[in-house]
């Protein structure tokens, strides 16, 4: 009998600061990984969030790793192999993240792994645990606290880059759908175009947006803003 394992991870803004999560569904009960990294990408962290599950298992374990990343996922059944031939090439350079593929396909090797892709934000719930669990990693890479429903108040002691075990926290309640939240012309013009360069819906993108901005809260916020200040160029 496989383990189900969910595994996630994100940056915002990409590149930028980033977290991973991990849920296990092991047999004596929820096992829940966090970590993040002050500068990174996407790719990264939804690669180290599959590391960081494989290592929690020993060698031969049975896994079911549930991935809503299409460049995690293919990448280990479908291009390594063709990357491995050409000495880690690909038809247009070196491959990117090369040392997390390489210690992904050894930790691969080693266990007996089915790859499964999941869409995000479908309503999976250990998806969408998976994806708080990142957002709270993304809050210890900037130095913030925990938030007491997506982790406990007690913190792990490890470097925020690294994953610990974390006690399964209560799911936090559902907030309520429907609420109407006025937008103007303006901002609902750049959601628009925003959505559309991100290949979704409007309403997809800004509850995705909202729920970025609640998992970072007020002093997360204020640090992109910041980050953002300094990025921009001169007047």
């Amino acid at each position: 009998m496989r383990t189900i394992v969910y595994a996630d991870g994100g940056c915002d803004p990409n590149p930028g600061p980033g977290g991973w999560g991990v849920v296990i569904q092991a047999p004596e009960g929820p096992v829940e990984l966090c970590g993040g990294d002050p500068q990174s990408t996407n790719n990264r962290m939804e690669l180290t969030a599959a590391i960081r599950a494989l290592e929690h298992f020993p060698e031969g374990a049975a896994i079911e790793m549930r991935c809503d990343s299409q460049y995690v996922v293919k990448s280990v059944t479908e291009w390594i192999r063709g990357w491995k031939l050409k000495g880690w090439r690909t038809t247009t350079g070196p491959v990117k993240n090369v040392e997390l593929m390489q210690h992904l396909d050894e930790l691969a090797a080693r266990r007996d792994v089915r790859w499964v892709w999941v869409k995000g934000h479908a309503g999976e719930a250990g998806n969408e645990r998976a994806d708080r669990l990142a957002a709270q990693g993304r809050r210890q890479a900037l130095g913030l606290p925990p938030r007491p429903d997506i982790a406990p108040a007690r913190a792990p002691a490890s470097t925020p880059a690294v994953g610990a075990p974390v006690p399964t926290a209560p799911a936090a309640e559902p907030a309520p759908r429907g609420t109407s939240i006025p937008v103007d012309g303006a901002l609902g013009l750049r959601l628009s175009r925003a959505a559309k360069q991100a290949g979704t819906t409007p309403q997809a993108y800004a509850d995705e947006v909202l729920r970025l901005a609640v998992d970072l809260g007020p002093e997360g916020l204020a640090l992109l803003r910041e980050a953002k200040a300094r990025k921009a160029p001169a007047a």
